[in-house]
């Protein structure tokens, strides 16, 4: 396969698309979701002592599972428009609600319509063959006695730590009720945030390395995909910190005030996520001005070098010049010696000044 070249990047279709997606967003234009034609509904009902999991094929098959006083959490993987306007039609939930669900590229927020507390923020991945981050759209509403939790992709979610401590008996989330469900879900889309960063640290790492190797014209394009990369990362993460500021002064009856601490909690992480984020930016701004510079210095050398080069060859120019002139008189031009004597200074005279400059350290 050949390599492809620095323009080849720059004309890359799929690159400029995603570009594009990455630097803009419009609200007002509500893009095409990829329906999914089947949906996977999971179900937990989970108390104390009890802990039941239900795999579903219909939205139908969870309503006959909630009346009952312990905690629900439904999990829907696939958006499938009929599948949440029927969930919407069961728990009254309110259209505008329906409408971030269904749509893509939501900004993370957090909205209280109708006694329902929703979410809305991504789950990041990281595609190590093609050195990109991936989202995911999560979309979770906090109720009385239950959460409903929608995913796009049903093969990868961050969830599986979470379904595995509903399990264990006597587990903190097993004690408590839907609110701290609904902060877990939270904090576990935020946990993933710094894997992916770590990820993502280790390349500015090895871009770190790479940018004071010989000059590489693949570098550069290099150094702006993970920029791009980062402002994705960005966009995903800085309005976290509003979501969860929107949840701790919502002062919302669903979120127990002894449960306030543990949104206070994911607060601080957001705040440190955001922070080395931040510090990842500064690292590539750095990285390409040293990229740069490396590039401006080599250019420096190359001149540098050119111009002794050129400098050696003057005498013999200067020589060979004079002697070429279509004067009746020139000296040594009718000697026997003239022409050796003319190859000598122009070789001893370049000695001379390649001594000089080395006793100057000009190269």
């Amino acid at each position: 396969m050949p390599k492809k070249s620095y323009l080849d990047y720059l004309i890359n279709p799929l690159e400029l698309l995603r570009t594009k997606r990455v630097l803009q967003v419009n609200p007002t234009v509500i893009p095409d979701r990829k329906e999914q034609q089947d949906s996977l509904f999971f179900l937990f009902e989970y108390d104390v002592n009890t802990c039941d999991f239900y795999s579903l094929s219909n939205s139908a098959d969870c309503y006959q599972h909630l009346n009952t006083p312990q905690t629900s959490w439904i999990n829907i993987d696939g958006i499938n428009k009929n599948v949440v306007d029927d969930i919407a039609r069961h728990f009254s939930i309110h259209q505008l609600i329906v409408d971030d669900i269904l749509s893509i590229n939501q900004r993370p927020k957090t909205d209280e319509i109708n006694g329902l507390l929703f979410c809305v923020l991504n789950m990041l991945y990281f595609n190590e063959k093609d050195a990109c981050v991936e989202t995911e759209q999560v979309s979770i509403i906090l109720g009385k006695d239950f959460v409903i939790s929608f995913q796009d992709d049903a093969t990868r979610d961050v969830f599986n730590n979470l379904r595995e401590k509903i399990k264990v008996s006597g587990s903190k989330i097993r004690q408590n009720k839907a609110d701290f469900l609904f902060y877990a879900l939270i904090d576990s889309v935020v946990d993933h945030y710094f894997l992916v960063m770590e990820k993502l640290g280790d390349k500015i790492e090895e871009m770190e390395e790479e940018v004071i190797k010989p000059y590489n014209s693949r570098t550069l394009v290099k150094i702006n995909s993970l920029r791009k990369e980062m402002i994705l990362l960005k966009r995903s993460i800085g309005p976290v910190r509003d979501l969860i500021n929107g949840i701790l002064k919502s002062e919302s009856e669903l979120i127990e005030e002894k449960n306030l601490k543990y949104f206070r909690d994911v607060h601080n992480h957001i705040i440190q996520a955001n922070d080395l984020a931040e510090n990842y930016r500064d690292m590539l701004v750095n990285i390409h001005d040293l990229y740069m510079s490396n590039v401006n210095l080599r250019l420096n050398e190359s001149m540098k070098i050119m111009a002794v080069v050129t400098c050696l060859l003057a005498p013999a120019t200067v020589i060979g010049g004079i002697f070429g002139m279509n004067f009746d008189f020139i000296p040594l031009q009718h000697q026997k010696l003239g022409f050796v004597i003319s190859l000598i200074a122009m070789v001893i005279l370049p000695l001379l000044m390649f001594r000089y400059f080395k006793r100057k350290k000009w190269f």
